[in-house]
């Protein structure tokens, strides 16, 4: 626990003898902060974190401290103070983190229901005569109208409209059975 007393060094400069006391306070109570911060986090690195600030706003608040025998005492409620409000932050965070992450959860869920529907069709249309594929994929998919199919065809337009009904009713009764 020396290592957080050694890494004070530098950062205020106060007389030597109140930074000896303070040391010697932070060595007696090194263990305390960590043990208050974890109590709340449940968190072992947000307690380091916790204990750490607590350290470093003690040590630039030491000289203030009216009485020095109370520093545990204060040591602790500043702990608790700081580690209640990274709680409170982490929950609004990921309150905030789920609120975004709901939509992206249901888009992607339905980027999912599309895919197994575009899945199903594309075998439902594989699975059908050619004659009948051929009509749906070049009316229904490809977009040609009727005229066109029957000339890219070489059929009349009455037999490119039949084939699409009964290609349309079988791909119907396929996809009604998968319920989509």
């Amino acid at each position: 626990m020396n290592e957080w007393a050694d890494s004070l060094e530098g950062l205020v400069t106060v007389d030597a003898g109140l930074e000896s006391e303070f040391e010697a306070r932070l060595r007696e109570s090194s263990t305390l902060a960590f043990r208050v911060a974890y109590g709340v986090l449940r968190h072992r690195q947000d307690a380091e974190d916790v204990a750490q600030d607590a350290f470093v706003r003690a040590h630039r608040s030491f000289r203030q401290l009216r009485d020095r025998d109370r520093f545990r005492a204060w040591l602790v409620r500043m702990t608790w103070r700081l580690a209640i409000d990274r709680w409170r932050a982490d929950r609004r965070r990921t309150a905030r983190e789920e609120a975004v992450d709901m939509p992206q959860a249901a888009s992607l869920e339905q980027q999912a229901v599309a895919h197994d529907r575009a899945t199903h069709l594309r075998a439902a249309i594989e699975a059908l005569p050619e004659k009948l594929r051929i009509v749906i994929v070049l009316a229904a998919i490809e977009e040609h109208d009727i005229r066109e199919v029957a000339r890219l065809l070489g059929v009349p337009e009455g037999t490119v409209k039949s084939r699409l009904f009964l290609a349309r009713k079988a791909l119907a009764e396929k996809l009604r059975c998968l319920n989509i």
